[in-house]
């Protein structure tokens, strides 16, 4: 039985992720800070993971883990996930986003060195990375241009480059992937597409003849969505025919923007909703446009998306009402 470690397991991803590797017969240890919440994983799910909490941060702790638990690969997820997040406390950010990483890394070859184990690394990165590209340019390759413009894009390009160079410098199999928008059942409402979805359930007619509102930041900002299940199988994809060294968009290749997904929620929801731009919730640090090409990730694995947007907008519906 192959062994996985899964870093921020109890988060969003990593608890789908965990999921799919109990599923496909795996042996999984899932280190995190805190245990799971939600309802992600089943209660028989959940006691098959042998759960670690431990902050990864520290270098013995991390040499602790990696030798205790003999992975034959390691899902590295752990790190701040929301934007602003890391832009108000950028030290906790860096430490969180590189510190974590660099000590996974240097406990791999600590254990690769004494010739216990040899494990594959997979360290997500993120879509932000890119930073800001003119649309014209067309969906972005990973030959694209890495220019981060916020503090959690440039930790996140920090991690990149230290686990490539640990690749380059000691041979260790390291693959990273830069990954765009993931949605899903369980993902918490500070992130536009759930929040988007509890919203506009929750709009009532004002009664004078006048459709509600649904009042959001910038309409223009374009995403690209994957469903969080479809990720998920591209990080096992990768784990099992991905090539050291390199890097994967993990993306749907299809940009929406904010106004349009608003109206498809709206009509999936069945509400006629006026969709306005409010100054107030626009964010400075969101990047205008960020579309993905994943042919690079299909070529080398034979993976491809099996869910579409509206897939993802009914699994949120579908999770409110239960």
């Amino acid at each position: 039985m192959k062994r996985a470690l899964v870093t921020g397991a109890a988060g969003f991803v990593g608890q789908w992720l965990c999921r799919a590797l109990l599923r496909d017969g795996w042996d999984v240890t899932g280190l995190s800070l805190a245990p799971p919440r939600g309802h992600t994983l089943g209660e028989h799910e959940r006691s098959a993971v042998r759960w670690i909490e431990q902050d990864l941060r520290n270098p013995q702790v991390a040499s602790e883990i990696v030798s205790g638990t003999a992975p034959d690969a390691v899902f590295h997820l752990a790190g701040l996930s929301f934007v602003p997040a890391s832009g108000h406390d950028p030290v906790a950010g860096f430490s969180t986003n590189v510190g974590a990483g660099v000590a996974l890394l240097a406990a791999v070859r600590g254990a690769r060195d004494q010739g216990a184990l040899y494990p594959l690394v997979l360290m997500v990165g993120s879509a932000e990375q890119y930073g800001t590209h003119d649309p014209a340019e067309g969906a972005l390759s990973e030959t694209a241009l890495c220019r981060p413009s916020t503090w959690y894009a440039g930790s996140k390009c920090a991690q990149e480059t230290m686990a490539l160079a640990a690749h380059r410098a000691d041979g260790l199999r390291v693959i990273c992937t830069r990954s765009f928008n993931q949605a899903g059942p369980g993902q918490v409402e500070t992130f536009l597409l759930p929040s988007m979805v509890r919203r506009v359930q929750a709009l009532q007619s004002p009664g004078d003849g006048t459709r509600p509102r649904l009042e959001l930041g910038n309409l223009h900002t374009t995403r690209d969505f994957l469903h969080v299940a479809d990720a998920v199988e591209a990080y096992l994809s990768l784990a099992a025919h991905g090539v050291s060294g390199e890097v994967y968009n993990v993306c749907s290749g299809i940009g929406v923007t904010v106004e349009a997904l608003a109206h498809e929620v709206c009509a999936r929801v069945g509400v006629d909703a006026e969709v306005v731009s409010d100054p107030k919730l626009r964010r400075a640090v969101d990047v205008p446009w960020l579309v993905g090409d994943n042919a690079k990730l299909r070529s080398t694995t034979g993976w491809a998306p099996r869910r579409s947007r509206s897939d993802i907008i009914d699994d949120l519906l579908h999770a409110a009402s239960h």
